[in-house]
């Protein structure tokens, strides 16, 4: 079994047995694409939403010209007018190819899939492909194929490009490459396969009442930029920043949690005027890459990558992507996009809704105005550079991938001496004590001399502060085990001195180091330790 597969087998295992993610449905047989979290994976996730919030919306950055930045929230629903998905673009065009393998009944995206022909004769392979790319993404494509395929063939410099499978005369040479598998076969035509899930709202079922579940939650900002700007005081530069469900049909949901149906974004619209676009695009391309690192992504599995070519939208100037060394990957995968959007989404709706979205920069005007004759500035005053339509940076990140990445991050396995000080493997989760599920754990060390009443009073006024976790079942040393799994920070334990000197021991997860603190202490301690706001 190859280490990633082995890992990502530990790693779910684990999930499944200590409460961090169910399979969705799963008494019923689960459904694909769908994932639960359960106690202990709600709280993790929790934590990964609310650092993000106070990060970037209740006390973010202060911006590159060193002045606080402002920033609100917005929490949209989930089902729209349609329309809004009609401005959008995504009602026409939010859509990827389809292809079926008539033999093996597998389904992929189009310009996922690769046919290869292996040539006996001159020793090489020939690759054909749906999708174009930078000379980059061939070399790690002609690699992940190699390595697919178990051939020590090269591949041939040139990759073929082609519109139709017919393009392609399938044989006994041809082999047919999916994003996950390799099978042999022949496929169908390319189909549309629209990506949005498809409702109705209202009693009636027919075209007048379709609708959508949301397949992102930008829009929403967007329908709403008008009625914060009325409704608040905030002036451009600014953001709106919101938190929710997104859902895409996906084709081929996979790795786990990464690529799902129903998944959760944290989401900013930063609206800034088109003359410090950059600046602001570079801002928070380096803020949001920083953010993992600090909160325990290593450096060397996280790294920044800007989009080159037609790998950006057609209304994107820029964009970057911080990405992840997965384990089921070679190659590193998306967790957050950092795009600069022009100001394409303002103009499509306001061209759709017919409502002006303009923005009128009165600081600006009051500070120039003298500089124009009185009858010209009703005139001056609505046209540029005093009311524009601001240029957007979207950094938009994935909940459950930030999670999932957590997860394989603090996944670590060393040796700790048990009971008896003899060396075992032990299984521990390496969480930032800021994002773990439970920050603390608090025994009695025996269960009589007035242990666990000490211990249950601590444990009572640890939870008003944090979440706290009790416990009185076993040795104490499986107990320390049982937290380590879970990613447990510290364990409190009440013993004999704490009878006799009033103080507690508390054990640190990953170093195995105990301190003596005073019972009345621990909570101050904890918090310090902690970094708690």
């Amino acid at each position: 079994m190859p280490a990633e597969t082995a890992f990502m087998d530990k790693l779910t295992s684990l999930c499944k047995r200590r409460g961090f993610i169910y399979q969705s449905s799963e008494i019923y047989g689960g459904i694909g694409g769908f994932w639960d979290y359960g106690p202990l994976g709600v709280e993790l996730k929790r934590n990964i939403k609310d650092r993000w919030w106070h990060d970037m919306v209740t006390n973010p950055p202060d911006g590159p010209d060193g002045k606080e930045i402002e920033m609100v929230g917005l929490d949209c629903s989930i089902i729209m007018n349609p329309k809004v998905w009609e401005a959008s673009g995504h009602v026409g065009g939010f859509s990827d190819p389809m292809v079926d393998c008539k033999e093996t009944k597998g389904r992929y995206r189009a310009d996922q899939l690769f046919v290869v022909k292996e040539s006996k004769d001159t020793g090489t392979n020939e690759m054909f492909a749906f999708n174009a790319g930078d000379a980059d993404s061939e070399v790690k494509a002609h690699k992940r194929l190699a390595k697919k395929l178990h051939t020590s063939l090269p591949f041939s410099t040139d990759r073929v490009h082609i519109k139709s499978l017919t393009d392609i005369p399938l044989s006994e040479y041809h082999r047919i490459v999916g994003p996950d598998a390799t099978t042999a076969g022949t496929l169908t035509e390319p189909r549309a396969f629209n990506l949005m899930f498809q409702t109705y709202v209202g009693a009636l079922q027919d075209a007048s009442n379709i609708a959508y579940l949301r397949p992102e939650t930008a829009q929403g900002i967007f329908a709403n930029y008008q009625n914060v700007l009325d409704t608040t005081r905030v002036k451009v530069p600014f953001g709106i920043a919101q938190i929710g469900k997104a859902f895409r049909n996906e084709i081929n949901p996979r790795n786990y949690t990464f690529r799902s149906r129903e998944f959760e974004q944290m989401e900013i619209e930063f609206f800034c005027n088109a003359d410090e676009h950059q600046k602001w695009y570079e801002f928070w391309r380096h803020v949001r890459s920083n953010w993992y690192t600090k909160l325990g992504l290593t450096s060397d599995k996280v790294k920044l990558r800007d989009h080159v070519g037609d790998e950006l939208a057609h209304y994107a100037s820029a964009c970057a992507d911080v990405e992840y060394l997965f384990p089921f990957s070679d190659e590193h995968q998306e967790l957050e996009g950092i795009a600069h959007r022009g100001c394409y989404d303002l103009s499509q709706h306001q061209e759709h809704s017919g409502r002006d979205l303009t923005y009128f920069d009165d600081d600006m005007w009051e500070r120039t105005k003298d500089q124009f004759p009185k009858d010209q500035h009703k005139e001056v005053k609505n046209k540029e550079p005093y009311r524009y339509l601001p240029h957007v940076i979207e950094p938009s990140a994935g909940a459950d991938r930030a999670t999932l990445a957590f997860l394989c991050e603090a996944y670590t396995e060393d040796e700790a001496p048990d009971d008896k000080g003899k060396m075992q493997t032990r299984v521990l989760m390496k969480f930032h004590p800021q994002l773990a599920p439970t920050k603390v754990a608090i025994f009695p060390l025996v269960k009589k001399e007035g242990m666990p009443e000490i211990a249950d009073a601590i444990y009572k006024d640890c939870k008003k502060h944090m979440t706290a976790f009790y416990d009185d079942k076993g040795a104490v040393g499986r107990r320390y085990r049982r937290q380590d799994e879970v990613g447990t920070p510290y364990c409190v334990t009440v013993d004999g001195d704490t009878l006799s000197a009033g103080t507690v021991t508390i054990r640190n997860r990953d170093t195995l180091e105990q301190v003596r603190v005073p019972k009345e202490g621990v909570i101050t301690w904890l918090r310090e330790q902690l970094g708690a706001e």
